[in-house]
C-alpha cells in the first residue's frame, strides 16, 4: 500500500511541472484569443469572403454570410439560410456557399482553440505543422467551392430581386467599451479553461503513468502490421483511437509519448487519421443537431454529406502527402 501511495505521489511530481506549463500556456493563448475575437480581427480576416464570391458567381451578399461565419458559425449558417429561404439562393447555390464558408469557420478555430489549446499541447513545431495541414485542407475545401460555383452555378440558381426581403446587415455594430470587451473575453477564457484543464489534468495524468509503468510498446505491437502499411507506428493507435473520441485527449495522448517515437510527419499523420473517424462521432455528436436545426433534416443531411464527403477527400490527400516517401 505505502509502494502505491509512493507510486502516485512520485507520478504526480512528474506531471504537475508539465501540466503547470501546459495550462498557462493555454490560459495565455485563450485569453489573448478571446481579446482579439472581441476587438473583432476575426471579421478583418474574414474580410476576404467578398473577393471569393463572385469567381463563384454568388452575390457579394453571400459575403456577408461568410464573414460572420468567422466570427459565429451558428450566425453565419443562420444568415445562408435565411438567403435560403428567401429565395436568394437554389439548393445548389446553397451548397456552394456552404463549401466556401470551410475556411472562414476553420478560421474561428484557429484563434479559439488551435493556436490557444492544441500547440502547446503539441509543441510549436508539431503544433504548427498540423494547424498549418488543417488550415490547407480548409482551404482547399473553399477553393473547391469556389471553382464549382464558377462551373455549376449562373442566373438561374440565383434570384437578386429576393435581397429586398432579406435582412444581409451582417454581425450587429459592437459598442462595448474596450475594458468591457477585455472583461468579457477574461470571463470567457476563465469558462474555457474551467473545462479543458481538469479533463487535461486527468488525461495527462493516466498517459503519464500508462508511458511510465506499462510496457507501450508490448501493447502496440500488435498493430505494427496495420500501422507499418502506411509508416506509422505501433504507438500511433492509442492516439488515433483517443483522438477519435475527444480532440484535446489524442493530442495529449500523443503528446505523452516517449521523444523520438514520431517525427513530425507521423504525428500530424496519426492525428488527421484520428480526424478521419472522429467524423463518425462528431457527426452523431454535435453535426446532426446543429444541421438540421439550421436547415432541417433535408437539408441538412445534404450538407453533412457534402462537408463530410471533401473533408475525407482532403484529409485523406493531406496524409498521403505526409506519409509519401519520396520527402
Amino acid at each position: 500500500m505505502q509502494s502505491v501511495a509512493v507510486d502516485i505521489v512520485s507520478l504526480l511530481a512528474e506531471v504537475a511541472p508539465r501540466l503547470a506549463r501546459i495550462a498557462a500556456f493555454i490560459a495565455a493563448g485563450v485569453f489573448a484569443a478571446n481579446v482579439a475575437v472581441a476587438f473583432g480581427l476575426i471579421r478583418y480576416v474574414a474580410g476576404l469572403a467578398g473577393w471569393l464570391t463572385r469567381p463563384a458567381n454568388l452575390p457579394d451578399e453571400v459575403g456577408t454570410a461568410i464573414l460572420t461565419t468567422a466570427a459565429s458559425t451558428t450566425a453565419g449558417y443562420a444568415t445562408l439560410a435565411e438567403y435560403r429561404e428567401s429565395g436568394l439562393l437554389d439548393d445548389r447555390a446553397t451548397l456552394v456557399a456552404v463549401t466556401i464558408n470551410t475556411f472562414f469557420g476553420f478560421v474561428q478555430h484557429v484563434f479559439t482553440f488551435y493556436i490557444p489549446v492544441l500547440i502547446p499541447i503539441l509543441g510549436v513545431r508539431t503544433g504548427t505543422v498540423y494547424v498549418s495541414a488543417r488550415a490547407g485542407i480548409a482551404l482547399a475545401i473553399t477553393v473547391t467551392g469556389v471553382l464549382a460555383g464558377g462551373v455549376l452555378l449562373s442566373e438561374r440558381n440565383v434570384d437578386r430581386s429576393a435581397l429586398a426581403e432579406v435582412d444581409a446587415t451582417g454581425p450587429d455594430a459592437d459598442d462595448r467599451t474596450s475594458r468591457e470587451r477585455i472583461r468579457e473575453a477574461g470571463a470567457k477564457s476563465w469558462s474555457t479553461l474551467r473545462r479543458i484543464v481538469p479533463r487535461l489534468a486527468v488525461v495527462y495524468t493516466l498517459v503519464i503513468g500508462l508511458v511510465t509503468n506499462v510496457d507501450v510498446e508490448a501493447l502496440t505491437s500488435v498493430a505494427e502490421p496495420i500501422t507499418g502499411v502506411v509508416g506509422l507506428p505501433g504507438e500511433a493507435i492509442p492516439v488515433i483511437a483517443v483522438y477519435t473520441l475527444d480532440t484535446t485527449a489524442g493530442a495529449v495522448t500523443l503528446a505523452g509519448t516517449a521523444e523520438g517515437v514520431f517525427t513530425v510527419r507521423t504525428a500530424v499523420a496519426s492525428l488527421l487519421i484520428g480526424g478521419i473517424l472522429s467524423f463518425a462521432v462528431s457527426t452523431f455528436r454535435r453535426s446532426i443537431p446543429f444541421q438540421y436545426g439550421i436547415w432541417g433534416a433535408e437539408f441538412g443531411t445534404k450538407v453533412i454529406a457534402v462537408n463530410t464527403a471533401l473533408k475525407l477527400v482532403f484529409i485523406s490527400i493531406a496524409v498521403a502527402l505526409l506519409l509519401a516517401p519520396v520527402w
